[in-house]
């Protein structure tokens, strides 16, 4: 049976419907960088997710090729991932979506080395035609968060963003989101294919990386 991070790791993937706390550890990751309105048709955020599954799939399918990755083991693609800021404001102003600046990732397994990210960059540019040169192996350890599942089209995020900061509140933290590309950002882990899904069934786990307050 192929490998599931989403199984395998049901505390940062599965969340409930009430906030909760967690300290995700490192993980790595296929990423792009980039600023703008994700919903811009044919904008930078979707051509990055372009990149992001040409890459995630040649490293899955790789086994059934001549290129054999040591280590590697049959795996599900995880789900996409979305880490969010804007700069000069604090927090998420969801109603100006022109202004997000941030970075798409889709997890990758421990086996991928910089030399086999390499590998299916070149391979996925070939096959598919893509420039993947914007594409990079990052690593990220989020460290103590507060997370919670939102259920629901993504415009009405943020009143499952208050819960959870009231929640963060209660607990005697507060949110630790920078506003600039080197530091903690709003992160959103999308486990439904929007493309499949009826809005009012859209899972999302919204995570906020927090500390002690004060």
């Amino acid at each position: 049976m192929a490998f599931d991070f989403k199984k395998e790791y049901k505390e940062f993937y599965m969340p409930g419907k009430k906030p909760e706390i967690v300290n995700v550890p490192r993980a790595n990751y296929i990423a792009v960088r980039g600023k703008g309105d994700p919903n811009e048709e044919g904008g930078a955020y979707q051509q990055a997710v372009s990149i992001l599954y040409a890459v995630a799939y040649t490293l899955k399918m790789s086994y059934k090729t001549d290129h054999k990755i040591e280590g590697f083991i049959e795996y599900v693609v995880p789900p996409l991932e979305g880490f969010w800021w804007q700069p000069g404001m604090e927090g998420i102003d969801f109603a100006h979506k022109a202004t997000f600046h941030w970075i798409a990732g889709i997890r990758l397994p421990d086996f991928v080395t910089p030399e086999e990210f390499s590998w299916a960059k070149e391979e996925a540019a070939r096959k598919k035609g893509l420039d993947t040169a914007t594409a990079e192996l990052l690593t990220i350890e989020e460290g103590l968060c507060a997370q919670i599942m939102h259920l629901g089209p993504y415009d009405d995020e943020p009143a499952t963003v208050a819960l959870l900061d009231a929640f963060i509140a209660e607990q005697g933290l507060e949110n630790d989101m920078s506003d600039t590309e080197a530091g903690r950002h709003h992160h959103e882990i999308y486990l439904s294919d929007p493309r499949r899904t009826a809005p009012e069934k859209l899972k999302t786990v919204l995570r906020h990386p927090v500390r002690p307050r004060g």
